[in-house]
């Protein structure tokens, strides 16, 4: 019996499926749910892609149809309401206590999805600093009153490592890490720790990859599919369920053009192309993540998963 049989009858694995977007992750991570299987152990699959777990965003998510999950359980697909905030450190709790259900079935966990702080979150030992809904509330009045620029200048002030790895743009992240701040805490500088530790062994990571070229044109197609599968009629529906007044949710790249589109405040083609040109530059911030994991096997889109699960 093989050295690895003997590991994984002992402690089930984790597994985790990462890269940017449009690479094939979700393939992949059935591919290697059935691999495992055939070798007699059996794989569920868990979340870890921020907007796949708001019930309703499917289009604009990507996310996979029931009827396409070839009968591999799925977990944490569609599990909030588009008006709740989805925090990272919720989702940690959330992942793990799934991950250990998994787990104390017998079967490995595979989670995919290309959030990276979500993914981290899960896989290192990685603590989030305590949350202030009256402290966040004040900030986040002061996002809407004085614009991203002018908190981001704050942040880059008091702590000039986190600015430089977050988007000035992302208004949520730069309020996040001024409430962490003004609670006297330190932040996790919107990065991993220096030498992370795993939080689960054993764990392997895969990342899928794509050359830079063939994922841009790849990534402008599917954003011109979403929107023919009809994206902004998902987005009109989702306004009827609160969209507008969820914190992430109305500002996930997509939705939050085809809003602007539905109020009149972009044409299609404008919003097409801001969709386009955010999900080219997320892809980019992705691939930066993702590279600086140690031990990542690293595979293009349509690896062997049977050599994988061995």
């Amino acid at each position: 019996m093989s050295e690895r049989s003997e590991t994984k009858r002992a402690e089930p694995t984790l597994w985790a499926v990462v890269g940017a977007t449009g690479t094939g992750k979700t393939a992949l991570s059935l591919d290697l749910a059935e691999a495992l299987a055939a070798r007699g152990t059996p794989a569920e699959i868990v979340n870890a892609d921020a907007m796949q777990l708001y019930r309703g965003m499917d289009i604009g998510t990507a996310k996979l149809p029931v009827a396409d999950r070839r009968g591999i359980p799925h977990h944490l697909f569609g599990v909030l309401e588009v008006t709740d905030e989805a925090a990272v450190a919720w989702y940690q709790d959330a992942a793990r206590t799934t991950i250990g259900e998994i787990h104390a079935r017998g079967a490995d966990a595979i989670l995919v999805g290309g959030s990276g702080l979500y993914v981290s979150g899960v896989i290192y030992d990685f603590r989030f600093p305590p949350r202030d809904t009256a402290l966040r509330e004040r900030l986040e009045a002061e996002l809407d009153a004085q614009g991203a620029g002018a908190l981001f200048a704050r942040l880059r002030a008091l702590d000039p490592a986190t600015a430089e790895r977050v988007d000035p743009r992302n208004g949520r992240r730069i309020v996040r890490a001024l409430e962490v701040l003004a609670q006297g805490e330190q932040t996790h500088g919107a990065a991993l720790p220096a030498a992370p530790t795993l939080w689960h062994e054993p764990t392997r990571v895969i990342g899928v990859q794509v050359p830079r070229d063939e994922l841009v044109v790849r990534l402008d197609a599917r954003v011109e599919g979403m929107w023919r599968e009809g994206l902004v009629d998902e987005v009109a529906g989702l306004r009827e369920r609160g969209l507008e007044q969820g914190v992430t949710a109305r500002k996930a790249i997509g939705y939050a053009q085809a809003l602007a589109q539905l109020e009149g405040r972009m044409t299609e083609a404008e919003a097409i192309a801001e969709t386009q040109a955010l999900t080219r530059r997320y892809a980019r911030r992705q691939v930066s993540w993702f590279r600086r994991y140690a031990g990542v096997t690293w595979v293009d889109q349509g690896a062997d998963a049977a050599a994988l699960a061995d």
